[in-house]
């Protein structure tokens, strides 16, 4: 697809109402999504632009979409190499995910700007994901975050559910506990975040796609 119908198909969504143009895994059509911003903004459009991301970024690429990307919305997955490894297949998440988060940090540094509607207009929001059996990984993400600024939003999830390619999987076969989840919530209240979200326990079931339907999230 030319970029010309990639640019009109987001403009037709942007005239039904919609004020913001999310990037979802982007890390390596950087320049596309650079082209895709300047091509909007030249024909008058300013949407919020989202920067969607697994965390695991190049430094000098985040450095080249600061004047480009309103929110930062970053994964931060492993604080733990090892755990990276196992299941990610990657050997340096840890120190390539704290190093762009940092960078991000210091592009929108902690201040979240909310509109009326409450919906996030610029800033950064930080995505963790606990995992079962699993909870050191979760308390060490929190604290190297709270390392940089404990007034940064962050997401609290607890919605990873085992799908069938799992269900063999020692520590990934089950969902995550009530235990497991406390003692996370727990040391994020006493390191002193205090902005962004948690997740209910039992959001597994909420966030629960049906690849088999038409409209796999029910809309």
């Amino acid at each position: 697809m030319e970029l010309h119908e990639v640019v009109g198909s987001i403009i037709e969504i942007l005239d039904q109402g919609s004020h913001a143009v999310g990037f979802v895994s982007p890390s390596h059509y950087i320049p596309h999504v650079k082209a895709i911003i300047e091509s909007l903004r030249l024909r008058g459009y300013n949407p919020v632009f989202v920067y969607n991301t697994n965390g695991y970024d190049k430094v000098k690429e985040i450095q080249a979409l600061e004047s480009y990307v309103d929110i930062y919305l970053p994964d931060y997955k492993y604080s733990d190499n090892d755990l990276a490894r196992k299941f990610s297949k990657v050997a340096d998440y840890q120190q390539t995910a704290l190093a762009a988060i940092k960078e991000m940090y210091r592009q929108k540094g902690s201040t979240l700007v909310m509109n009326e509607n409450g919906h996030a207009e610029k800033g950064m929001i930080i995505r963790h994901l606990v995992l079962p059996g699993n909870t050191e990984n979760s308390l060490n993400v929190l604290r190297q975050i709270a390392g940089i600024s404990t007034s940064i939003a962050v997401s609290l999830m607890a919605q990873y559910w085992p799908t069938q390619a799992v269900m063999n999987h020692p520590a990934l076969n089950r969902t995550l506990s009530i235990e497991e989840y406390e003692i996370v919530k727990t040391e994020l209240e006493n390191l002193g975040f205090y902005k962004g979200w948690v997740q209910d326990i039992e959001s597994n079931d909420n966030y629960l796609p049906d690849f088999d339907r038409n409209k796999p999230f029910g809309y």
